[in-house]
């Protein structure tokens, strides 16, 4: 007599159960995250992880630590977003949009890491798509095993058996348990096979590697506990349509959750950008209007952007306000204190802002830059060229401070900048760096008679 199964509805963002659907979620407040997935009928509560179960305490001074807790990977931009390197016995979530270059990252480091023993476990495609790719990366491992299963039980038996170094899982919606009844993906499916994976990765100190799928809005599919079950979370932001692919921590455990990590695609795979401040530069746009060049901090890393606004009559009745990059909020509050406290007038104009390369910034220090990039293109006067802004702007027109200048100021100085507009209050304690001149303004007219005397 088989088993009797009933439906459970599940919370998709904390993974509260519910006997029926509910439109409001009671634990987490959220609307329409409950979904419908079937379970046994026993009452009994599906198996969770539990980490050693004959575990015994021991005093916190008397567990050894070693140097060798770490291993780096072939790339120095992953390893600064891990933390430097990867943590034995962590257990590592890749999340991002389809096709924006997750498993073709995982698999270069897997390439590349011959001294290490790896299984690649795939519930997505087939051992020769997978020795297709790794062709078309032009990369050899004889270390590296391929396991194309979707039973986490059956991957498991095989790590414990091969005894690998690091375990890849690609990707975790599609591996499943038998202790779950409901379907690979599920809420379930997802927070079950987690956990088997975690429990392996701790007991056996081998580190994992998980790819996650994202949802429309965003988000990592499956429940959020799911991001609170693993070390580390990291995402991959980027448009396809771009290049560049920038390696961003949500969490680390073991590391700084501010630093990110850029890359380029390429038809050989993901190559690393050490300098990405040269590659987001155009410098052929001397003369034209409404462009500027930001110092923007991206994590720790101080980077070079460039700013491209477009101000023009509004042909309609009510004026559009576009923003790509950046905050369209911030850029119409930019806005109003550009009409108010400077006295441009914007409100029958379409305002249009994008920032270059196809990168998503949210450091206040670009404010400056974008009132300077939009004031140029509704004057239709470009500004001198040389020049670099960094600043954020408070609602009363003053520039307030910004973080970690004195790196802002070397980075144009790098890339032979000859001026570059701060806030007066960031000038305390600055050195003076050679081949720049360094300009300071409390409020943002000031910064408009100095761009815009300079013809």
């Amino acid at each position: 007599m088989g088993k009797k199964l009933k439906t459970v509805f599940f919370c998709r963002n904390c993974g509260s159960d519910s006997p029926k659907w509910i439109g409001k979620c009671p634990s987490c407040g959220e609307w329409n995250t409950y979904v419908e997935e079937v379970v046994e009928a026993s009452g009994r509560p599906t198996p969770s992880f539990v980490l050693g179960e004959r575990a015994q305490p021991v005093k916190l001074n008397d567990v050894e630590t070693t140097s060798e807790a770490r291993f780096a990977t072939c790339f120095s931009e992953l390893d600064r977003v891990l933390g430097g390197g990867i943590v034995k016995g962590s257990i590592i979530l890749v999340g991002g949009d389809p096709g924006i270059g997750k498993s073709t990252l995982i698999l270069q480091v897997a390439l590349q890491l011959s001294d290490k023993k790896i299984l690649y476990i795939s519930g997505e495609e087939s051992q020769r798509q997978i020795s297709m790719r790794a062709a078309r990366l032009a990369g050899s491992n004889e270390n590296l095993m391929v396991l194309c299963d979707t039973d986490s039980a059956n991957a498991i038996s095989h790590a414990q058996q091969l005894l690998p170094d690091l375990v890849i899982v690609d990707s975790i919606q599609t591996m499943s348990t038998d202790r779950v009844e409901s379907s690979p993906g599920s809420i379930s499916q997802v927070r079950e096979c987690t956990g088997i994976f975690l429990k392996y990765a701790k007991e056996s100190n081998t580190p994992v590697i998980l790819i996650g799928h994202i949802t429309k809005d965003g988000m990592l599919a499956g429940p959020k506990v799911l991001e609170h079950m693993v070390d580390t979370v990291l995402q991959f932001e980027g448009d396809k349509n771009y290049l560049y692919r920038i390696l961003r921590s949500v969490k680390n455990r073991f590391g700084s959750t501010s630093e990110i990590g850029i890359f380029e695609m390429r038809q050989d795979g993901m190559r690393e950008v050490l300098n990405p401040s040269e590659l987001l530069l155009n410098r052929e746009h001397d003369g034209l209007s409404g462009m500027t060049v930001a110092g923007a901090i991206e994590g720790v890393r101080p980077l070079l952007i460039e700013v491209q606004a477009l101000v023009s009559s509004a042909v309609y009745g009510t004026p559009q306000r576009s923003a790509t990059g950046f905050d369209l909020r911030r850029m119409n509050m930019l806005l109003a204190v550009l009409e108010k406290k400077v006295g441009f007038k914007l409100g029958a104009k379409d305002v249009f802002l994008n920032i270059a390369g196809g990168i998503k910034v949210d450091d206040p220090g670009v404010d400056l830059s974008v009132l300077c990039a939009v004031l140029s293109s509704s004057l239709d006067r470009p500004l001198p060229t040389g020049f670099c802004l960094c600043g954020e702007v408070g609602l009363s027109g003053e520039v307030r401070p910004v973080s970690r200048i004195e790196q802002r100021v070397a980075e144009a100085a790098k890339l032979g900048f000859k001026e570059i507009i701060i806030p007066q209050a960031n000038q305390k304690g600055l050195r003076t760096m050679d081949g720049i001149k360094v300009t300071t303004a409390k409020q943002v007219e000031e910064v408009f008679r100095v761009l815009f005397k300079k013809e």
